[in-house]
């Protein structure tokens, strides 16, 4: 079986879709759309998609697709697919789901009531050390989880020259922030270890919003946020804190560290090493590496790797006729949605906010 794949949006496409699609035999990608035709035609011509348009509705009228894969700017998210649905195609949808929980919810009903495949791009859902993490919390071996905490922080915003005038991740009305873009991962990979979120109270921040643009020395201010808390309570009792953070001058990644009543984990994505003790034992590393790393083409860091797990699970869906196995769902990026969401309406009630 031959599954035709079109693709809205290039940059994470050419990064990651098309070197993992590459490895599937039965995927055949037959179309790419960016709104910058010269970035689809680059990457129509490296991985020889026949096919390359600056207008994605075009795209859809003119190609009989089964999978539409999408990474746009999140304020695109719902129209794009909305359509593709209507089209016919599943869909594969990158983080955060949709601007709010009300697009959300809309892409979640329409891909049930066409009986469509459906999925998030969570793709460290499918990565050996997370999946490992959760396994390890279901059989009990650090004891009943009692409080994570994350910090992701990085400088790649810190620099009020660091971002072009039109960058849509600065953009509030385009969707962008570090909120989206970081914390929609932090609430699913929560969600995926611990279960539902119960409540939640958090800040959310524009610390650096008069920019420069590098190129013309032209000022701007950004409106989206560049700097975001929260604490939430998970319905199992275990209490997370993050905090995310765009505008530091020195970044130090992503750590995780996840304290049961009878043991400890910790996970840093800068070395991927992930490490676990039990209560009165020294610390063991028990890091998984991914063999998909080794796949000629795929490039490296774990974003990347991931979503080879990720397509072949989705295409395995499509093919067989199924739901998926592994992987997040609209259900999850619904409840990803609302939970975002929440943060947004606690910082602005300055309130705990229970859903």
């Amino acid at each position: 079986m031959t599954i035709n794949v079109a693709i809205m949006g290039a940059s994470f496409a050419k990064q990651a879709y098309l070197p993992a699609l590459a490895t599937i035999e039965d995927a055949n990608v037959v179309a790419i759309a960016s709104a910058r035709l010269e970035s689809a035609q680059s990457a129509a011509k490296e991985f020889n998609v026949p096919h390359a348009y600056d207008d994605w509705q075009q795209m859809l009228a003119e190609n009989q697709v089964d999978l539409v894969c999408i990474a746009t700017p999140t304020v695109y998210h719902a129209p794009m697919t909305l359509a593709a649905l209507d089209a016919g195609a599943h869909v594969l949808c990158e983080k955060p789901t949709a601007m709010n929980a009300i697009e959300a919810r809309q892409m979640l009903e329409r891909a049930e009531a066409l009986n469509r495949v459906h999925m998030m791009g969570h793709e460290l859902r499918f990565n050996p050390n997370r999946c490992l993490i959760r396994q390890l919390i279901a059989d009990g071996h650090i004891g009943k989880v009692q409080h994570v905490n994350i910090v992701n922080i990085s400088a790649t915003w810190g620099d009020p020259a660091s971002r072009p005038k039109d960058d849509w991740l600065s953009d509030s009305s385009m969707g962008g922030g570090r909120l989206g873009a970081n914390g929609s991962h932090q609430f699913d990979l929560l969600r995926f270890w611990l279960g539902d979120v119960g409540a939640i109270t958090g800040q959310v921040g524009t610390l650096v919003p008069q920019r420069v643009d590098k190129a013309s020395g032209e000022t701007w201010t950004a409106t989206a946020d560049d700097e975001v808390s929260w604490t939430v309570e998970m319905q199992s009792g275990a209490l997370a804190t993050v905090f995310l953070s765009g505008v530091a001058r020195h970044g130090i990644g992503n750590h995780v560290q996840i304290y049961g009543s009878e043991g400890t984990i910790k996970l840093s994505d800068t070395d991927e090493k992930l490490f676990i003790a039990r209560a009165g034992e020294d610390f063991q590393d028990m890091s998984e590496r991914d063999p998909n790393a080794d796949l000629p083409g795929v490039n490296k860091g774990i974003w990347n790797v991931s979503v080879v797990a990720q397509m072949r699970e989705l295409l395995g869906a499509i093919r067989e006729g199924r739901e998926l196995r592994e992987g997040a769902t609209f259900v999850d990026g619904l409840k990803n949605q609302i939970a975002m969401d929440a943060v947004r309406q606690s910082w602005a009630e300055r309130r705990w906010i229970r859903l």
